[in-house]
C-alpha cells in the first residue's frame, strides 16, 4: 500500500448537536451518519442505504431535513444539528403518540426518519394537505408499507397542533 494512504486523514468537527456544542474528529471520509453514531454515540438516527434513497438517517442540518449519509462531518462544522434524540428528549411526542395509535409503527426501524421528516413538514406547512404530507415524505421509505397510517398520523398531528396553538 502506497504509505500516502497508509495515515488516514482527520479532519476536527466543531458543530452544535442537540443544542450542546461538541467538538469530535474523524476520518475526512466519515459522513454525518456514521459520525453522529461512532464518534457522538447517538444512534437513534438508523444507517439503512447509504445512499440518500430511503431517509431512515434524517436529521436537520441547520433546521433543513437531509439524508445524514450524504452530507460528510466535515461540513458540519460550525453548524446545528438536530437529531432524534432532541426530538424524543422529554418523552414521546404528540407525533410519535399519533404514528403509535394510528398503529404506524411495526418493525420500527424507519420510524427516526419519518419523525424528522414529519417534523420538518409540519414546522414549515402547519396545516399540510394529504397531497403535500405524502410528498414531503416521498424520501422516506416504510419496508412495512404503513405510508395511509403515517399520513394519518400527520394530520392527526397538525390538526391537534392547530387546534390548542402548538
Amino acid at each position: 500500500m502506497d504509505a500516502r494512504f497508509a495515515a488516514e486523514s482527520q479532519v476536527t468537527v466543531t458543530t452544535t448537536v442537540n443544542g450542546e456544542l461538541r467538538t469530535f474528529t474523524a476520518p475526512a471520509h466519515r459522513t454525518l451518519l456514521d459520525a453522529l453514531r461512532n464518534e457522538l454515540g447517538l444512534t437513534g438516527t438508523k444507517s439503512s442505504c447509504t445512499e440518500g434513497e430511503c431517509g431512515a438517517c434524517t436529521v436537520l442540518l441547520d433546521g433543513k431535513a437531509v439524508n445524514s449519509c450524504l452530507v460528510l462531518a466535515a461540513e458540519m462544522d460550525g453548524h446545528e444539528v438536530v437529531t432524534i434524540e432532541s426530538v424524543s428528549r422529554d418523552g414521546v411526542t404528540d407525533l410519535q403518540e399519533a404514528l403509535l395509535k394510528e398503529g404506524a409503527v411495526q418493525c420500527g426501524f424507519c420510524i427516526p426518519g419519518q419523525v424528522m421528516s414529519a417534523e420538518y413538514l409540519l414546522s414549515h406547512t402547519p396545516e399540510p394537505t394529504v397531497e403535500e404530507i405524502r410528498s414531503a415524505m416521498s424520501g422516506n421509505l416504510c419496508r412495512c408499507a404503513s405510508y395511509n397510517r403515517i399520513v394519518n398520523a400527520i394530520l392527526a398531528t397538525s390538526k391537534k397542533r392547530v387546534s390548542t396553538g402548538e
